[in-house]
This record gives C-alpha cells, structure tokens and sequence, in this order.
C-alpha cells in the first residue's frame, strides 16, 4: 500500500465514521462493522511491515492519516490509533508468530496496554499470565489483545542487563474479560474498559521483550516507539480541534446572540478566537512536521536518532495535544451558551480533546524530561 493510499482511504470512511459517532458514543465502543470495514482498507495496518502485508507507512503517513480519521470522530480515530501502533510489534515477534497473527489475516485488528500490570510466570512452552489493564481501549473490536507483564521464573523476578524483563504477551479475546468501567467525560466511544486475564497460556513467540532493538530492519522500526505512540496520541487531539473549528464555523454563521440582530461571525470577539485557535494549530502542526522529516531521515541514514531529535519528537506531539486542548477551549468558551448542548459538535469535541491530555506520552510532565535534554542532561524518563 503506498502513503497516499492510507490516506485517501482513511478520507473515504469519514462520512461513514460521522454518521455513526452519536450512536458509538452512546454504547461507549466502536462498531465492529466500521472496524473491520477499516480493517480491511489496510488502516488497523499502516504500521505493520510490508513483508507480513501491511503498510509499513512514512511516520508522516501515519500522522496525516489519525488527523483525518479522528477529525470525523475523535474516538475512532483514538481506536485506530491504538491499533495501528500495537500493530508495530509485528517487526519484533518471532517469525512464525508475526506470520500467523499479521501476514495470514491482514485484516487482523491488535490493541493492548503496555503498562506492566500483568505476572508471566515461564512454563515449559511459554508463558502464564495473570493481570488486569485499565484503558483497554478497541478490546471489543481486537482480534488479538496484549497486555504488559513482569516475567519470572521459579517464583523470582527475572532480571536483564536493563533491569526487570518486561513482555507485551498477546491474548486471544476468549481469554480476556472485559470489565465495564469505561464510563468517562469524553472519547465514549472507544470502549477503553478494564481488561483482565487469569493463567492465560502464551505460546513461546507470542510475546515481544520490551526495549529489544526489533528483528525487522526498516527506518520505520528504527524510529523511536515511544515517539510515534506520542505522535499518533496528539494526532488524535488535532484531529479533535479540526473538527472544532468546522463547528464553530458553522455555528458563527447561524446564531445570533441573545441581545444581539446579527450572527456571531460578525462579533470582533468571535474573529479573534478563530484566528488565534487557528494559528495555534497551524503552527503546531508545522513543527511536527519538520520533526518528523529530520527524524525520519536520521532513522533512514545511521539508523540512530540523536537525543535532541527524540525530545523534539515529544516535544512535538505534546505542543499538539495542549495547542488543540487550548483552540477548542478557546471555540467552546466563542461559542457562547450554544456551546453546551448535546446537538451542539463542540461540547464533544471539548470533552474529548481534554481526556487526549491526559495520556502519559502528552501528559505535561513529558515537558520536564524534554527541558533536561535542552539543557544537556539526561532526560530522567524514557524518550
């Protein structure tokens, strides 16, 4: 699949993934119908490699492609960006199990939680894993589900070079309990409830080690990890402030204000949000752009990202997530009284973007680590 298809395809469901969004929102979980529709498009698989049939598309691509899906519904777009990123751990699983779970099904839909909250106990054929995961956003629609663990064996913690061993162990869905708690201010819709597994048996080749340098060697698997789930988080949220922006256009060009005679696309006030939301995100975008271009050439030549480049990538992705936070306040807050009813696109798009905030990857204290390195220390957090 080449990067102007992923795109173009992505843009061919958004009236699909429009109609459907007050009813998604209402069950709190995507459609499996539109998933595996977007499935099939290649989207679930933009990131996986080309030799197991995926798109393994330019970082660019992948940004480009959340925004757009995500300024049709936010919550699709958070879903697929899930997706989309789990679907990376194909360039680090065994072989066979890459083969089976992603080149035999191309279609496959993966999501997971990286936060090591499970226990993978070492058996004679792989692992047992018990554990439960908060945010299992997409689970309802996932072919597989990963959830992070700690290993041991014999009872006792295994230990690496690089401290506790840690896996994302894959689960099939008929082993996993999905507990109803996603019951949030905003992004319903996609489903992010607790997950839970008991004694699961993961078959040796069903897991990928956390921080092994991948076993397929492309630029894209060379790219920080944690760079693109930054990027792919904020890309949501500027997907989100997008959609704002069409709504408030709308809503400027037909209210008129209690006390007034004329529509609020007259009111100095009103211009002056718009512009200032607009510039906010312009800007925003621009720079993440230019990061992921130098980012994406240095991942292309020596295959090493300097530490500088790191921190601009999530400098980049946390600038996006606050910039669209800040324009989507600003056009709530324009939009008057209007703003707060549930027919009203911007009520969702302010409670959805300020829940895009929260994630870890954006969340400000990102900032602290990208400031050490400006200064030349060591950032103190992984980037």
């Amino acid at each position: 699949m080449s990067e102007t298809n992923v795109l173009a395809t992505a843009r061919s469901f958004a009236d699909e993934i429009r109609k459907r969004g007050e009813k998604m929102e209402r069950k709190r979980r995507m459609s499996r119908g539109l998933a595996r529709r977007m499935a099939s498009g290649g989207l679930f698989g933009m990131l996986v490699p080309a030799r197991y049939g995926g798109g393994e598309v330019h970082p660019r691509e992948f940004f480009e492609t959340l925004e757009a899906t995500a300024k049709a519904d936010g919550a699709v777009g958070w879903c697929l960006m899930i997706g989309a990123t789990t679907g990376l751990l194909a360039a680090s699983l065994d072989e066979d199990a890459a083969q089976a779970i992603y080149g035999d099904h191309p279609e496959v839909i993966t999501s997971g939680v990286t936060a090591p909250n499970g226990r993978a106990e070492h058996t004679g054929a792989g692992l047992e894993v018990s554990g439960r995961w908060a945010f299992g956003s997409a689970c309802q629609v996932s072919d597989w589900i990963t959830g992070g663990c700690f290993v041991y064996q014999n009872g006792e913690r295994v230990q690496d070079e690089r401290g506790p061993r840690m896996v994302l162990a894959f689960f099939r869905p008929e082993d996993v309990k999905v507990h109803d708690t996603w019951h949030t201010a905003g992004l319903c819709g996609t489903g992010s409830h607790d997950i839970e597994v008991k004694r699961a048996l993961v078959p040796d080749g069903h897991f990928v080690v956390l921080g092994q340098r991948p076993r397929v060697d492309a630029p894209l698997y060379r790219f920080p990890t944690f760079g693109l789930l930054a990027l792919g988080v904020s890309a949501v949220s500027m997907g989100i402030a997008s959609h704002a922006v069409d709504a408030f256009l709308a809503l400027a060009a037909d209210k008129v204000p209690t006390g007034r005679t004329h529509p609020l696309a007259t009111r100095t006030s009103a211009h002056m949000e718009l512009a200032a939301a607009v510039a906010r995100l312009r800007s925003a975008r621009a720079y993440t752009l230019e990061v992921i271009g130098k980012a994406f050439e240095q991942a292309s030549g020596t295959g090493r990202l300097a530490i500088e480049t790191k921190a601009d990538l999530r400098l980049a992705a946390t600038n996006n997530t606050w910039a669209a936070a800040e324009a989507v306040t600003r056009l709530y807050h324009a939009g008057g009284g209007s703003s707060v009813y549930l027919d009203n696109e911007l009520q969702r798009c302010f409670r959805d973007v300020h829940v895009t905030t929260q994630h870890l990857m954006v969340a400000k204290p990102s900032l602290a680590a990208i400031g050490r390195v400006r200064l030349g220390l060591a950032p103190g957090a992984p980037l």
